[in-house]
Formats: C-alpha cells, sequence, structure tokens
C-alpha cells in the first residue's frame, strides 16, 4: 500500500473524537448537573451520621423532588416556549378536593372521578391557553387571575356542599397502585417523575413539535413567518401543564388519603424556581428536561438535607434564592456561550 492510498483506507470518521468540555458546558443543564453534584455532597458531608444517605434518607429527597418535578417539568417547557403557569397551585387543590368529595361524600366511582379530574385539568389549561393567545395578555396575569378563580370557587364549593374544606377519600386497589404505592419510604411519584422526563426529553430533542417548542420562546414572530403553530404549541403546553397538576394533585390525595381545596399553593412558585434552577432562560427559547429533572433533585436535596442536618428549615429560602440569583446569572451566561459557538 503506497503512502498516497493511505487516507482512503483509513477514513476520516474512524478517528476517534475528542472529549469537549466547552461544548458540554454549553449545555442547557450542565449548571444544574454540577450544582446537583455539589449539594448533594455538601449534605452528605453535614448529615451523614443523620442518615442522609441512607436508604430512607434517599427516599425521602426523591420523593420531595419528584413531586415538584412533575408539575415544574411541564412548566418549564412552557417558559421555553415564553409563556408562564400560575394556576397549577389551584389546579392541585382543586383536583384532590374534586376526588374527594365525590368518592367519599357522593360514593362516586373513584374511575369517574378520576376522569373528571383530568377533564378539570383540561379545561383549565385550555381556558389558560386561549386566553392568553387570543388576547395577547402576559399569561402571567392570566394564570394569576385562573389561580385565584379556581381556588376560590374549589373553596367556595366544597364548604357549600360539605361544610369543609378537606375531606378523606375512597379509591380502589387499582387507583392506589397507580397513584399510591409505596416500596419503603419512597412512592410512585418518583416513578411518574422518571417516566414523564423520558418522555419530555424524547418530544422535545426528537420531534417537530420539541423544535416548535423552541423556535416559539426563541423568537415568536419569526417561528410564525416560518409556518410554525405557535398558538397551538402554546395552548397544547398549557394544557399538559395542567394535566401534571392533575397528576399531583391526585397522587397527593392518594398517598394521604384526603383531599384539600387550598393543597399546591406552594408551587406557584416552587416550579418555575426549580425550572430556572434546572437551566430553562426565563425570556424563553432555552432550556432542557434534563436540567429541570436536575433541578427537582436540588429542590429535594437541599429540604430535606436541611432537615437531617438539624438546621432550621428557614434556611431553605435562603439556599433557594442564593441559588436562584445564580442560576439566572449562570443560564444566561450558557446562552451566550452557546450562541457564540461556531
Amino acid at each position: 500500500m503506497t503512502e498516497r492510498s493511505l487516507p482512503a483506507a483509513l477514513p476520516a470518521q474512524a478517528a476517534p473524537r475528542r472529549f469537549d468540555l466547552q461544548r458540554l458546558l454549553r449545555r442547557p443543564e450542565a449548571g444544574a448537573v454540577f450544582a446537583a453534584s455539589f449539594v448533594y455532597l455538601f449534605f452528605a458531608v453535614c448529615a451523614w451520621r443523620a442518615g442522609f444517605v441512607s436508604l430512607n434518607g434517599t427516599a425521602a429527597w426523591l420523593d420531595t423532588s419528584a413531586e415538584v418535578g412533575i408539575v415544574a417539568l411541564a412548566v418549564g417547557l412552557l417558559m421555553i416556549a415564553g409563556e408562564f403557569d400560575l394556576s397549577i397551585g389551584s389546579v392541585i387543590g382543586a383536583t384532590s378536593i374534586l376526588f374527594a368529595i365525590g368518592t367519599n361524600h357522593y360514593q362516586m366511582n373513584p374511575w369517574i372521578m378520576l376522569a373528571m379530574c383530568f377533564a378539570l385539568g383540561a379545561v383549565t389549561g385550555l381556558v389558560n391557553g386561549a386566553i392568553t393567545v387570543k388576547t395577547r395578555l402576559p399569561s402571567f396575569i392570566v394564570t394569576l387571575a385562573t389561580n385565584y378563580a379556581l381556588i376560590g370557587a374549589a373553596l367556595g364549593f366544597s364548604r357549600l356542599l360539605t361544610n369543609t374544606t378537606s375531606s378523606s377519600i375512597q379509591t380502589t386497589p387499582g387507583v392506589e397502585l397507580l397513584f399510591g404505592s409505596q416500596w419503603g419510604q419512597a412512592n410512585v411519584a418518583v416513578l411518574w417523575w422518571l417516566a414523564l422526563t423520558v418522555v419530555a426529553t424524547i418530544v422535545l430533542w426528537r420531534t417537530p413539535f420539541g423544535n416548535w417548542v423552541y423556535a416559539t420562546g426563541g423568537n415568536e414572530s419569526a417561528a410564525r413567518g416560518a409556518g410554525v403553530p405557535t398558538g397551538f404549541v402554546k395552548i397544547v403546553l398549557f394544557i399538559v401543564t395542567s394535566l401534571t397538576a392533575t397528576l399531583l394533585g391526585v397522587i397527593q390525595a392518594v398517598e394521604f388519603h384526603s383531599g384539600n381545596a387550598a393543597n399546591g399553593q406552594g408551587y406557584v412558585f416552587e416550579a418555575p424556581i426549580v425550572a430556572v434552577i434546572g437551566g430553562v432562560l426565563l425570556g424563553g427559547g432555552y432550556g432542557s428536561p434534563l436540567g429541570v429533572f436536575f433541578g427537582s433533585i436540588i429542590f429535594g436535596v437541599i429540604t430535606v438535607g436541611i432537615f437531617y442536618a438539624g438546621w432550621n428549615t428557614d434556611w431553605l429560602m435562603l439556599f433557594l434564592g442564593a441559588l436562584l440569583l445564580a442560576a439566572v446569572l449562570a443560564n444566561s451566561y450558557f446562552r451566550r456561550l452557546a450562541l457564540s459557538e461556531g
């Protein structure tokens, strides 16, 4: 074989690819992965004697991460498309009390009540999306109004029908299996969280709809001019967000065997905070489901880690506030780094 024939015998693609740290850092979830690793190691050192790294301790932060992560995942996708949804808190409470009233006070079949709960969630998302798209009002205002209206309706009707705002529930073995299973300290919410993360990642990275989401949040006018159905994208994401809030409301109702109309208000801001910590840009067009996944882990580890470390839980707000500010700064930097590629 001559020297001239050597390149043909060894094609260029056979050469091993060099690890590119800078390219890795351009990923939206890069900051969240490093932050999650640091936070976990920090509390593993501070609270290992108290059992933070034990099976029960791990299950505790996984449960917390899963419950906020289920909603934060959909909220993050909506934020990537350039919109917010602050009605998730009232959807969680309204669907949990609806399920409780129907099964306990009116002896309805739990599966029928589940269908009604998810129908309520879908309608709420549809209303949010339609109003936002048709009127072009800020979704922050639209969904904040929905949040107050829905929680008011949930509290008012539950008091009118049952003279209380909380109630126990009745289920079946099948409902318990899907929404209330437990393995030691871990509950089925962890499996739902993992499954939804996989689905969201595939949809966002491997389908045309995922490209539409990024295009809608990146530059809506340009996306619309290129034929992207931006209104359809937003309405679908609003519906998905409300459905995940419904799922969490049902999981919590079955897990604790009770529904409460006022449940869920803490998630109104916790879910967007987790999404931002996970690498989602407030201005839209940037982020990933994996980033939100690791943002949920950060939230769960801090929440449970502070307890295991024996610290006052008021410190949680300090940690989250500092992480939120750091995440906003890091996300802007990583986005500029990504745009500078090439």
